[in-house]
């Protein structure tokens, strides 16, 4: 009788602390990231269909529902308010012909409109139709709608729009409305007569979203295109087109809707480690006006995760004009802001190498951060900032070398020539990824990294001379999932 009274009491016990015991918070795993955004688990790449509608950013991306690795590609679906935060939604387009099989017939990349007159005629009451033109692998170029939102999707029955050609390549269409001509463009990177040499884009016009008339080519390219009209300097009334690649690379000219004709080379659009498949989003409000554009952050190692990929953080792309000619620059959308958390500011802070307490940001740490920085190179060698360090472990190195005036992290490294004897650095941490924009974005690198988690210090350093700060704000970030 005892023997079960005690037995009693320790079941009771033993329920209690396991009730006291907190549950394991979602999304928070080790190398899950905080705030850029990730499918809750399997593999994920390519960035597809983005485009603001009714208040929502659309987000769908390649997806494998069947496990880790690629293969089996479906379009993953996500929407945010603010471009921050998102919610997971069901499958939004699957395989074509019932296929089971890895590639045939999966749903690849692609864009996504909104058909503002009713062209394909399935409107239903106000709600305008939204269009996705996405590569059926080796079943040509495809349509799909939805009449709901984008909630639910239906392939169109008069597929393909561009039929399979076997010799060709073609796929990733990007779609977009060329107000000059009134015409639909489709940009589409292909293989013409299967030759390695002919690799590049192809451009298409309709006026009705279902027939295509060939254009033009241009070769030089390789997968995922998107192209891109933005003002030089902010001023609408000198605009110039970009022609962008899988990588990020890019090309500056003009564009008539038939034609891209460069005015530019071919300009490097990230020098990191892991940037590809950019595209930006379609049909953003002209009182918003920004261009914003997101990457597959390809190459990242998830150890244990149940998930494989991540994107980079969305960014707000424009035309700068230097005395080196027209950039493309890149910066993180101001909604950053939305995650920051009580920060440190610095001004004016004169560092000498060998003095104590050289290491400004003693004290801070943190796994998700945000740098903004100017930093005035007076008579230093190099400077930078030792991130996720440790006292017993060096952290991950971003290191500006001042004589040779190059910018180098994760043995990535890029020129990056002083402005006014400055460098700007600004900076996105988070558990996997670190992101630089150096002079407000003219230079940028971004990489995937895995950490040890334990590794939480920061260090700010300089190297055989003086270096002043001019200012320097580093803001803790919040997640970006409820941490009940």
């Amino acid at each position: 009788m005892q023997s079960s009274v005690k037995i009693l009491i320790l079941t009771f016990f033993v329920l209690i602390l396991v009730a006291a015991k907190p549950e394991k918070r979602p999304f928070n795993e080790t190398y899950r990231p905080q705030f850029h955004f990730t499918p809750e688990k399997n593999w994920h790449n390519d960035p597809n269909g983005l485009i603001f509608f009714e208040g929502e950013y659309h987000l769908f991306y390649q997806y494998n529902p069947f496990g880790k690795e690629w293969g089996f590609m479906h379009w993953g679906h996500a929407v945010s308010k603010d471009l921050v935060h998102w919610e997971h939604l069901p499958i939004a387009l699957y395989p074509d012909n019932d296929s089971k099989d890895k590639k045939y017939a999966t749903a690849f990349s692609g864009s996504a409109i909104v058909d503002e007159k009713n062209l394909l005629g399935f409107q239903q009451g106000n709600v305008k139709t939204l269009i996705a033109f996405y590569t059926s692998y080796q079943c040509g170029q495809r349509i799909a709608y939805s009449t709901d939102k984008g909630r639910n999707w239906k392939k169109y029955d008069k597929n393909p729009v561009i039929a399979f050609d076997e010799m060709d390549d073609a796929r990733d269409p990007k779609v977009l409305w060329h107000a000059e001509s009134e015409k639909y463009v489709m940009v589409l990177y292909r293989r013409p007569d299967g030759e390695e040499m002919k690799k590049g884009i192809s451009f298409y016009t309709s006026e009705n979203l279902v027939d295509w008339d060939y254009e033009s080519h241009i070769p030089g390219f390789y997968e995922c295109p998107d192209l891109i009209e933005l003002p030089v300097n902010r001023r609408p009334d000198d605009k110039r087109w970009v022609l962008i690649d899988g990588d990020g690379s890019y090309l500056i000219g003009q564009f008539d809707s038939r034609k891209f004709t460069p005015e530019s080379q071919k300009m490097n659009g990230d020098f990191g480690k892991n940037y590809y498949a950019t595209q930006t989003w379609n049909n953003i409000p002209e009182s918003d006006g920004r261009t914003i554009q997101i990457a597959w952050m390809r190459g990242g190692n998830f150890p244990g995760m149940p998930f494989n990929g991540q994107m980079s953080f969305p960014c707000e792309l424009s035309l700068k004009k230097y005395k080196d000619g027209l950039r493309l620059v890149r910066t993180p959308v101001k909604e950053i802001e939305l995650l920051h958390e009580k920060g440190k500011h610095f001004e004016e802070k004169n560092l000498i190498p060998g003095l104590e307490n050289k290491n400004l940001l003693r004290g801070i740490k943190g796994d998700c951060l945000h740098l903004i920085g100017t930093f005035d190179l007076k008579t230093v060698n190099s400077f930078g900032f030792m991130l996720r360090h440790s006292k017993k472990k060096n952290g991950t190195e971003i290191r500006y070398d001042a004589l040779k005036k190059t910018l180098s992290c994760l043995g990535k490294t890029a020129s990056l020539l002083p402005e006014d004897g400055k460098i700007k650095l600004e900076i996105l941490l988070d558990r996997t990824s670190i992101e630089i924009f150096a002079n407000d974005g003219k230079v940028v690198m971004s990489s995937c990294f895995t950490p040890e988690q334990d590794m939480q210090d920061i260090v700010l350093y300089n190297t055989g001379g003086e270096l002043f700060v001019e200012k320097l704000d580093v803001y803790p970030l919040k997640s970006i999932y409820a941490q009940d």
